[in-house]
């Protein structure tokens, strides 16, 4: 979506695990919901789960009672793991927030300071922290730096604002050093630049996707090759108004890029661009067709498999499951709210096919689910 999403050892047994069974597509899956110990359940507070590793590690955050943010990891067998990385604010929408994983457990993410500023991190799997300020990040409330992805290789993709509040982009090897990045045609006025999303932006090889935002406010695709050579994009239908335009969210190893675009009447629609540049443009079933309603993908795993959300006409959320094919399947989790922003998430698919997500019931609490085929 193109939201930038910029919230948030004790291993304990589920406060609301629950395993059932449902009939999808013509087969089974199993889903399991859960609740990290210590999430809040007011509105808004709870858990979401982001993604998982090899091992069938969750990992994601959760809001406290306080609205802080923590890291957790919820192993296969379903005890977890909470962490705070060191410096990161106790206050109302301060704290810890992990966004990317790698194979090897590796976790990136941001976390908030005692005075909103924002600093990327890395945890490594034997828990260790190392925080990443880019040179050039600004210092002020709202400011800062984020590391949102990482490969298997250890190469982080990020993005920092400066002290105009101008978004850019960055690489971090494995060694620390960091690769400033912004393309060609990026504005460069307050809340413009050159961005990217969070989870799989990157891919095995080092190619990195992610949107610049023109000195019209409008929202473009990219793709940076290992060279450092650029490629822009546009979906076809994108729209050319602020706020407008085309938002990768994912690459897969084979190079397939899928994301959202938003057309000229504010409505998001789904897209899927081929290695060779190609686009399919999608809209899920039953997504609805006002201002800041349609379909947003999510992610897109080795397969082709793309998953993801859509605002019905009444604004709630509801996941899918698109195959390569083009045949889309809705994903309701029991005990999912029906009002508006309420419902399901689906956040990440694996090459298993397995699915992680968000869904928000009827009282505005986020809790956590697993969806095995």
């Amino acid at each position: 979506m193109t939201t930038h999403i910029r919230q948030r050892h004790a291993s304990a047994a589920c406060i609301a695990s629950l395993g059932m069974v449902l009939a999808a597509a013509g087969a089974t899956a199993q889903i399991t919901t859960f609740s990290v110990p210590g999430a809040g359940a007011g509105a808004f507070q709870g858990t979401r789960a982001l993604s998982q590793d090899a091992a069938g590690t969750i990992m994601g955050y959760y809001l406290d009672a306080s609205g802080v943010s923590h890291g957790f990891l919820r192993a296969r067998h379903g005890s977890f793991t909470t962490f705070d990385a060191p410096g990161a604010g106790t206050g109302y929408f301060q704290g810890t927030s992990p966004y990317g994983v790698n194979l090897e457990g590796a976790i990136t993410g941001l976390y908030i300071d005692a005075s909103n500023v924002s600093h990327g991190f890395l945890r490594a799997p034997d828990g260790s922290f190392t925080t990443i300020d880019v040179p050039g990040a600004g210092a002020g409330a709202g400011q800062g730096t984020t590391a949102g992805n990482i490969n298997p290789a250890g190469t982080i993709l990020g993005s920092y604002i400066d002290a105009v509040n101008v978004y850019h982009c960055f690489l971090r090897t494995p060694d620390g050093s960091f690769t400033s990045i912004d393309v060609p045609g990026a504005g460069t006025g307050a809340g413009q630049g050159t961005n990217t999303t969070i989870g799989g932006n990157i891919s095995p090889a080092g190619e990195i996707i992610g949107y610049t935002i023109d000195a019209s406010n409008v929202n473009h695709g990219f793709l940076r090759t290992t060279d450092g050579s650029f490629t822009t994009f546009d979906a076809p239908g994108a729209g050319t108004g602020a706020g407008q335009g085309t938002t990768p969210q994912g690459v897969n190893p084979a190079g397939a890029i899928e994301g959202s675009y938003v057309d000229a009447s504010n409505v998001m629609h789904g897209f899927l661009r081929t290695p060779d540049g190609r686009f399919t443009t999608f809209d899920a079933p039953g997504a609805g067709t006002g201002a800041f309603q349609g379909t947003g993908p999510s992610s897109l795993n080795p397969a082709g498999e793309i998953v993801g959300i859509y605002f019905d006409a009444t604004n709630a959320f509801h996941g899918f499951l698109r195959t390569p094919g083009g045949s889309i399947t809705t994903l309701d989790i029991p005990g999912a709210g029906t009002g508006a922003f309420q419902g399901t998430l689906a956040i990440s698919n694996n090459a298993a096919g397995e699915i992680v997500g968000i869904y928000i019931d009827a009282s505005g609490v986020f809790h956590g689910y697993l969806r095995t085929p």
